[in-house]
């Protein structure tokens, strides 16, 4: 006690600065670089998007067992070549063909389209929802088919009639293997077609391109309706090779169709060198176009349902030939489009 009174007066001592307080920040942790995400092939990507669809685990089985082989040729028999009965599925307006053509024709107007549509009940009722939808909404009502058509405009009546018509074929799958798959068919479509667009962008007419992917995997719903009413409960979880076959026959099938439906001849021209693409690879600029927009459809589906991780890019080696600057920028767009 007595050397604090001492320091107290002891006024001749000289004081002591006191110490500053220094606040020291820790330095960052340095984290660990993460490793890349590494590129899956296109058959992986393929492999696991169908088996998605079908709500169906993995397989680490290559090779087709017996099963599957007797399997694939009954699929062969009733959906191979020119046997499936292609006016099975789901009804097409019978005015769709020469309304696509009168739209892409430089001197239609709204009084023709509104005359042919008017053809068609349902594409009524379709096209005064998506007119009166807070989208297209108005200062004043819409009382007149023709107000709607020449509302919506050329480009936004051809893809509503493309989703009106091929949403429900794609959603149509039903039973034990197709009970979820309608949805993630139309989930992927919607994304294809968003991105053939963007990738074909100034390579001719845009709708084409969106036409194409929405249609990409339209057989695949019908074929997965033939497998629930052929396959055996005992076929279990498909090999790698019957589910490469099953794929193809469905492409065929997605052809076949295109063609009863009398779609564009560019799009018919795109779908057949995807069914081709195992033996050379599309030299047309939709080709290319669809190819890689279904690739990077599939990428987004599996790492939205979380098969793969989110960031996973496209697959370096994919039978398109567009520049992978191209391609990464299509993912991105798609990205930006479509979040979950």
């Amino acid at each position: 006690m007595s050397g604090f009174w001492k320091r107290l007066f002891a006024g001749d001592e000289p004081v002591k600065e006191r110490p500053r307080l220094s606040v020291v920040l820790p330095w960052p942790e340095e984290k660990e670089p993460q490793e890349p995400i590494p590129t899956l092939s296109s058959a992986d990507i393929q492999d696991w998007f169908y088996r998605l669809v079908l709500g169906m685990p993995g397989s680490e089985v290559a090779d087709m067992r017996p099963q599957e082989q007797v399997m694939l040729r009954r699929l062969d028999e009733l959906c191979g070549g020119d046997r499936f009965d292609i006016t099975t599925l789901p009804r097409l307006p019978e005015v769709l063909p020469q309304l696509l053509r009168l739209l892409k024709s430089d001197n239609s107007d709204g009084t023709k389209v509104a005359k042919l549509i008017g053809r068609d009940p349902v594409l009524v009722g379709e096209v005064m929802r998506v007119s009166q939808s807070a989208h297209y909404r108005t200062a004043r009502a819409i009382t007149s088919l023709q107000h709607a058509v020449v509302l919506l405009g050329h480009d936004g009546l051809r893809q509503m009639v493309t989703q009106h018509v091929m949403k429900p074929i794609l959603q149509a799958s039903a039973g034990m293997l197709g009970h979820a798959a309608g949805q993630r068919l139309w989930d992927h479509a919607e994304r294809c077609a968003h991105v053939s667009t963007y990738l074909a962008r100034g390579q001719g007419d845009p709708f084409e391109a969106y036409l194409a992917g929405i249609v990409c995997n339209a057989g695949v719903g019908a074929m997965i309706r033939v497998l629930d009413q052929e396959a055996p409960p005992t076929l279990g979880v498909f090999s790698r090779a019957f589910l490469l076959s099953f794929t193809h026959l469905a492409n065929h099938l997605t052809l076949r169709a295109a063609k009863h439906w009398e779609l564009p001849p560019n799009v018919i021209v795109a779908l057949r060198e995807r069914l081709d693409v195992r033996g050379k690879a599309p030299v047309t600029e939709l080709g290319n176009a669809l190819l890689a927009a279904d690739h990077l459809a599939m990428v987004q589906m599996l790492a939205d349902n979380h098969v793969i991780d989110r960031g996973t890019p496209p697959a370096s080696m994919r039978a398109d030939r567009l520049p992978e600057v191209l391609v990464e920028r299509a993912q991105q767009e798609l990205r930006r489009v479509f979040r979950t």
